[in-house]
């Protein structure tokens, strides 16, 4: 797999693309891998095989550490002149749709092979609240949403776009007033923003759904922004706030973990794309989503099995003491924080839809249709599955309580793959760091 990182360039910042040869083992995969969203009858030219853009929203600067938050998403890149009068899933392009993730995580009825081309019924469900956080301001955010719908079935709701002030410290303080943040567009956080909204949607699409972006990806303007949300779902009687961002782990980052203990509300962010722990997912009060891979036959396009991720954050945390939830795994976590607590997919190359029109100039206006991957998909995925359970726990900690404690078929419990540093981390029965506790199977134990 050829990897591209595309990094902010002072001419061209929003350009997060690239074309070249890839691979023969994915050229099978070519047809349409993205679509413009142009309903006008056209001819479709084949494009490019695949390759794997990381926007740079998801690059680490090296000043970051304890300052400033990353997103944890990569995706395929843009065919030029791919064009369509029709969604996905294309022929030749079996990557996950709501109903076919509904299938895997026994969301629904079963259908054999689980197969995109084949699976109709979305998840369904849903109460209360849904929180997202973004930075950023994602300019398109109504119109991708309502074509992401459209395409998939799901629900017609639009999300509640809401503008989190400045932060001040401590982290979770807020300053002045709530503008309308700087465009995200092309910078990788207009992705993630589609990408949060339209699944934590489908997972949930009773929910009432909250988009709020901070003034920047900063720390401090960040962890507002998630103050924000808590008192936004708060407000709808409790549910979930899902966080994508991420950064390495710093001494003193317990100083934020109490941000993220607003009664009535889980709390959930995402591991990271590289082997190690990043925060805020280390924090013992939120459930740390690490990602998987959801394997497919490749001429049948039927589900084979899930298997680890290898990219997939993971590890002892560095500042962060074991929780009492973790006292069951002291034989492999000792006395630390251990991640990740659960999982979900996140590989890019068995990764889901998701509708975007700002982030690539070719896009723009009338959008594409993108295949995304990473751990910024694992969190809402987690945050929708669990609103639609319906248990509303009054908090992390005790959401992660009965996560620990209920039976082992309340996961899909990884076996198959390694990941880590040198892969040196191996899937096991039971939790491992490579997928925690499993993926979601059903609603029991969420």
């Amino acid at each position: 797999m050829n990897r591209i990182l595309v990094k902010p360039n002072s001419s061209h910042p929003a350009r997060p693309y690239a074309a070249a040869a890839r691979p023969a083992l994915y050229s099978a995969l070519a047809t349409a891998l993205f679509s413009c969203a142009v309903v006008s009858a056209a001819a479709q030219v084949l494009p490019a095989p695949p390759s794997v853009t990381v926007p740079p929203s998801s690059i680490a600067g090296p000043n970051d550490t304890g300052s400033r938050f990353h997103t944890n998403l990569e995706f395929l890149s843009l065919a030029k002149g791919a064009v369509t009068p029709n969604g996905p899933p294309f022929p030749g392009a079996a990557y996950n749709t709501p109903s076919s993730i509904a299938c895997v995580y026994g969301l629904q009825p079963a259908v054999a092979g689980c197969n995109p081309y084949n699976t109709t019924l979305n998840p369904a469900g849903g109460s209360r609240a849904i929180a997202v956080v973004d930075a950023y301001d994602n300019p398109n955010i109504y119109y991708d949403t309502a074509i992401f719908n459209s395409q998939f079935a799901v629900t017609t709701t639009p999300p509640n776009v809401v503008y989190a002030p400045s932060g001040a410290f401590p982290p979770g303080a807020c300053t002045g007033p709530a503008t309308q943040p700087p465009s995200a567009a092309g910078t990788g956080w207009d992705i993630e923003a589609s990408l949060d909204v339209q699944w934590a949607h489908a997972m949930a699409p009773g929910a009432a759904l909250y988009l709020v972006e901070a003034q920047s990806s900063s720390l401090l303007d960040l962890l507002c922004a998630v103050s924000v949300a808590g008192s936004l779902v708060s407000k709808a009687g409790g549910g979930e706030i899902s966080m994508s961002f991420g950064g390495a782990e710093f001494n003193g980052e317990n100083i934020a973990d109490p941000v993220f203990t607003t009664p009535g509300i889980v709390y959930f962010a995402s591991t990271g794309d590289t082997p190690g722990v990043i925060y805020p997912s280390a924090s013992p009060n939120v459930i740390a989503v690490g990602g998987t891979s959801i394997s497919r036959n490749v001429l049948s396009d039927n589900f084979r099995f899930e298997n680890t991720w290898q990219e997939t954050g993971g590890g002892l945390s560095a500042f962060e003491a074991r929780p009492a939830y973790q006292n069951g795994i002291t034989g492999l976590v000792g006395a630390s924080r251990g991640v990740p607590d659960v999982s979900a997919d996140a590989n890019v190359f068995t990764g889901v839809w998701v509708f975007n029109s700002s982030n690539v100039p070719e896009c723009v206006p009338a959008g594409c249709w993108f295949i995304v991957g990473g751990t910024s998909l694992s969190s809402p995925l987690w945050a929708g599955i669990t609103n639609a359970a319906g248990h509303f726990l009054a908090s992390s900690a005790a959401e992660l309580s009965r996560i620990y404690a209920d039976p082992p078929q309340a996961f899909n419990d990884i076996t198959v793959g390694t990941c880590g540093l040198y892969m040196g981390e191996v899937a096991a029965a039971g939790w491992d760091f490579c997928s925690g506790q499993g993926t979601p199977k059903g609603y029991p134990g969420k």
